[in-house]
């Protein structure tokens, strides 16, 4: 294996509770349908106005007015500290990229918070690309992120592995055709990703590095 892609939210950084939080916090500011936290977990890893288009009958405009409150809030919420990596994450990153690995990132993320929470965590330096949700034409599942990624760094399918918790990034990476892990402890099940096409399905992230290399 040459080049490792990670998804971000819920597979390297827990933050689940606050992009819930603040999902809920917004649909209640909007006056729309309340959801429950189970049926918006459901839809993490999608781009961020898809989340609330696919969880509530609404127009275009209210659903990128749905987007610009969730980014104030959650910006206001997000204090230091309330977003942590997932254990064994920081020494199995400097671990893959001692051993040479190119590791990169594909979110669904904003650029700007993401690269916050990787300052924050410290773990900027680790990672030769990143693409986000604004750097593609298609999001996920769609394989964009994973075949622009692929040809900035010089990697081919089989050379490369997709990480991710959901749904949505083991599809990315079926899609474009690469090896594929999947993490139990984010936000999709062992069932959801073994059905998905998951070549491998983990549950502490340690275990990445053995898989690998």
């Amino acid at each position: 294996m040459k080049l490792v892609i990670f998804d971000f939210d819920g597979t390297l950084a827990d933050t689940e509770a606050l992009i819930t939080q603040t999902m809920m916090k917004t649909i209640e500011a909007m006056h729309l349908e309340p959801r429950s936290r189970e049926e918006i977990r459901a839809m993490i890893g999608l781009p961020l106005k898809e989340t609330f288009t696919r969880l509530i009958p609404m127009t275009d405009a209210t659903g990128d007015a749905c987007a610009r409150l969730y980014q104030e809030i959650f910006a206001r919420d997000n204090q230091p500290g309330v977003v942590q990596l997932f254990p064994h994450v920081r020494e199995t990153l400097q671990k893959l990229y001692d051993a040479g690995l190119t590791l990169t990132i594909a979110t669904s993320r904003q650029r700007f918070s993401l690269m916050v929470f990787l300052r924050d965590m410290q773990i900027e330096h680790l990672f030769s690309h990143i693409v986000t949700v604004n750097d593609v034409e298609h999001a996920k599942p769609a394989p964009d992120m994973v075949v622009q990624t692929m040809e900035r760094m010089g990697a081919t399918p089989d050379e490369t592995m997709m990480v991710g918790d959901a749904v949505y990034d083991i599809q990315m990476g079926v899609n474009a055709g690469v090896h594929t892990t999947a993490v139990t402890y984010g936000n999709g099940s062992r069932e959801e990703m073994e059905a998905c096409g998951a070549q491998h399905v983990i549950d502490d992230f340690a275990d990445l590095y053995q898989v690998i290399v």
